[in-house]
């Protein structure tokens, strides 16, 4: 009996000694947001084409599995860069991204695992000093922040986009400069808002006054046509008409025609 098992149980026993040896080099288990490539040294090198997704993996021992983690993710650089004028400004820069997934073979074989700091920070950093070496200090700082920050976004993004990485956000998280130079800057801003604020007033100071004139005007106009049109027959006219109505009134009254003043009627109150 035992002489039936014992080729069993060599078997069996080999492969224990294979899992324990060679276990964790053949079973993975990708998590998410991770993506692998497998490297085979002694065959086709680098498999570039064939991306391993989350979940288990198996590989042969001999290969190497090499891990990607590809969830977003984000890096700060602080530099100092010079303006158009060769002023010095400190900057603080935050940039989101993460690889493209289906390229990280392509990524591996020229950057490796270290793309971070090969490849993400050294092209941030290039087009921070290129575009903002187009813009002066006062530029930069308060009246085409957002420009040169969309500019730095674009040209850093379609270089990392090149290098199978994408970008989805950049942000200049502050701006440093020379106290004398913020001084200035803060003090010029402060006395073009007030000159602002005053022609503001002004306009407004003008526009009211040509309301008010276009109002007179339009009211005089209006006086004059009615003092042209009131005629003495008009006025009598209309005098004889109101005392019309006022004598069908039902108040005790007495009316004396042709007695007042231009001839019009006039109505004594009984009461």
């Amino acid at each position: 009996m035992k002489a039936k098992y014992k080729p069993i149980l060599v078997i069996l026993g080999i492969f224990v000694v294979i899992m324990l040896l060679f276990g964790s080099k053949m079973f993975y288990i990708i998590q998410p947001g991770e993506r692998a490539v497998i490297f085979r040294p002694y065959s086709s090198g680098l498999d570039k084409a064939n991306i391993l997704i989350e979940g288990f993996q198996i590989v042969a021992p001999w290969n190497d599995l090499i891990r990607y983690d590809v969830k977003e993710r984000q890096t700060e650089e602080t530099m100092d860069v010079l303006d158009k004028n060769g002023l010095s400004i400190s900057v603080d820069i935050s940039v989101r991204f993460n690889p493209v997934y289906n390229k990280i073979g392509d990524l591996h074989e020229i950057f490796g695992v270290d793309y971070v700091n090969r490849l993400v920070g050294p092209e941030v950093r290039s087009s921070v000093r290129k575009v903002m070496g187009r813009y002066a200090a006062e530029e930069i700082y308060s009246t085409k922040r957002k420009e040169v920050e969309e500019a730095i976004e674009i040209e850093t993004g379609k270089i990392l986009l090149h290098n199978n990485i994408l970008m989805t956000a950049l942000l200049i998280r502050s701006i440093n400069l020379p106290v004398n130079i913020k001084n200035a800057i803060e003090s010029k801003l402060k006395q073009e808002q007030e000159a602002l604020a005053y022609e503001f007033r002004l306009d407004k100071e003008k526009s009211e006054a040509e309301r008010k004139r276009i109002a007179a005007e339009g009211e005089a106009r209006a006086n004059k046509i009615i003092n042209s049109s009131l005629t003495t027959a008009l006025l009598k006219m209309r005098g004889i008409e109101a005392t019309l109505e006022l004598s069908k009134s039902p108040n005790s009254k007495v009316i004396i025609v042709g007695g007042g003043q231009d001839g019009l009627p006039l109505i004594l109150n009984s009461n």
